[in-house]
């Protein structure tokens, strides 16, 4: 089997998945209406590694929308130090995983339960695993699942669920039904812009990434950051847009690529930045709707469409990965899943 087989039909496939995570959202929303509709001291986001991440995009678009207060902590600190993370008062726990076993966030959910801490909903791909069993209410993605290590289709499918999930949350009926054009525009965005994702991650001679994103597209900065660094071995890391003119911009060379995911409501000032990168004679790309590099040409309201920056950017690093004579499928020293003995 060549290299890369099962992350390349894995990026391509995952409007499929889209699609029945919004599916699983719709079949479950009297259930997640009474959850999230609730009153909350606040609402809190977990998961280990991508899903981490994930968990930082969507706290931060759950708390935009809704205007509930909602934060992101990893698993294990939300296992070894609930002190810091936890509040008096009624918490809802949004848990991510996409194998449902991921030792900490499993543990922590265990240990937020019997503390009576509050509700729990799991998002996941796998449902006869033990976190769907803990959780109030599970939303599971079957068509996420991944034979690869590094998770792109499994990530993407999780983050729709989460942005339905939160729609449901704000009561905002339309926007749900608009994201029902999400798996057409990202299949169309795949077949448009995957020569960009080649051109870019066959260029060896980049030797170092940077990937901008605000509010609620840092998590998303900073899981293709990750794509990166798993599967390509390349220097690589996430800022927020305005931060990079703090001292990383002294990296910044002929050999840098700036990636931009750039949002409508502060379009000025992210450009403002990506200008200023490109003036110093670092690589710019742009994504978001229209009239950038990669164009999303969704009709979908910023809010629900998020997604569509992830699909180019995880093509790009599994082309650098192949270019680099690396196997995108099994990146360097990890493993699907992470168990410990806790």
């Amino acid at each position: 089997m060549e290299r890369g087989f099962h992350t390349r039909n894995e990026i391509f496939s995952q409007p499929e998945a889209w699609a029945e995570a919004l599916e699983v959202v719709e079949r479950n929303r009297p259930a997640l209406t009474t959850l999230l509709q609730a009153d909350y001291e606040q609402v809190l986001f977990t998961g280990c590694g991508s899903t981490y991440y994930l968990s930082l995009a969507a706290a931060a678009l759950f708390q935009e929308v809704t205007g509930k207060i909602a934060r992101a902590v990893p698993g294990g600190e939300l296992l070894l130090n609930p002190q810091t993370v936890v509040v008096n008062g009624k918490t809802l726990l949004v848990a991510v995983s996409r194998s449902g076993s991921t030792t900490e966030t499993v543990r922590a959910v265990e240990q937020f339960k019997a503390q009576k801490r509050g509700p729990v909903v799991a998002i996941t791909n796998y449902g006869d695993e033990p976190l769907a069993g803990l959780a109030d209410a599970a939303l599971v993605i079957e068509k996420g699942q991944e034979q690869s290590v590094a998770q792109t289709r499994s990530f993407a499918s999780m983050y729709v669920a989460a942005t339905a999930m939160t729609m449901v949350a704000a009561g905002v009926e339309n926007l749900r039904g608009v994201m029902q054009k999400l798996p057409e525009a990202g299949a169309k965005l795949l077949a448009s812009y995957e020569p960009v994702a080649r051109e870019f991650g066959e260029n060896l001679d980049f030797d170092r990434f940077y990937f901008l994103g605000s509010g609620a597209r840092y998590g998303l900065a900073c899981e293709v950051n990750l794509k990166m660094k798993e599967m390509t071995l390349t220097h690589s890391e996430p800022f927020h847009f305005l931060e990079f003119r703090h001292g990383p911009m002294s990296m910044v060379n002929e050999n840098a690529v700036i990636v931009g995911l750039v949002s409508e409501k502060n379009l000025s000032h992210e450009q403002a930045v990506l200008n200023e990168m490109q003036a110093l004679g670092g690589n710019v790309l742009t994504l978001g709707e229209t009239g950038l590099d990669v164009c999303f040409d969704s009709g979908i309201p910023e809010a629900g469409r998020a997604v569509l920056y992830l699909p180019v950017l995880q093509l790009m690093a599994f082309y650098r990965s192949l270019a680099k004579g690396l196997n995108p499928d099994r990146p360097t020293n990890l493993a699907a899943v992470v168990k410990l003995e806790l």
